[in-house]
């Protein structure tokens, strides 16, 4: 694998690019102190800006070649509406697990896929990943229909095997390989 780091990477719609200090309130306001967004995530909703900026100023500082976090900037208003990023990686298979959310305002739309779609581009493209991986909550099957639609495959419910905001849950793995991706 050749690591890149969080490099600045754009859509039709979207710029997926490094956080800022300046991103902390609309972080807040759209998706950081929303239970509904919050609910199948392993962090409790923030109750403030400057818990928000805690957060990203611990991001920020840990930014390095192979720390790949991105927010996602919506071009139209240049509003910050979510994040992806690789919450961990196995050097020795070239493997990664993605993790993302999005400001509820923005369901619906296509807009998680399209950013998935092009961390999946680079991280095969430019990284040299072989596998990519995310989980979801069986009860949280919209964020599953994202990796299906990303082309990432089934591979197995792992029971009890995750805790989020509802408690222990059931644990869905799909991931993608490099061959299914070509």
């Amino acid at each position: 694998m050749t690591h890149k780091g969080t490099v600045r990477l754009e859509t039709q719609r979207l710029i997926l690019r490094r956080y800022r200090i300046e991103d902390a309130e609309d972080m807040f306001r759209n998706w950081a102190a929303n239970e509904n967004v919050t609910r199948f995530l392993a962090w409790e909703p923030y109750k403030s800006v400057e818990d928000v900026k805690g957060y990203i100023q611990w991001v920020i500082d840990s930014y390095k070649d192979d720390k790949y976090e991105w927010m996602i900037e919506w071009k139209e208003t240049h509003e910050v509406i979510g994040t992806i990023g690789v919450i961990s990686i196995r050097e020795d298979i070239a493997s990664c697990e993605i993790g993302y959310c999005m400001s509820e305002r923005f369901w619906g739309r296509g807009i998680m896929p399209e950013a998935f779609g092009e961390v999946i581009r680079f991280l095969f493209e430019e990284v040299g990943m072989n596998r990519i991986a995310a989980t979801h909550d069986v009860r949280n099957p919209k964020s599953g229909r994202v990796m299906e639609k990303c082309g990432l495959r089934f591979e197995g419910t792992h029971r009890q095997a995750s805790r989020n905001n509802q408690g222990i849950c059931d644990s869905v793995m799909r991931a993608i390989l490099r061959e299914d991706y070509r």
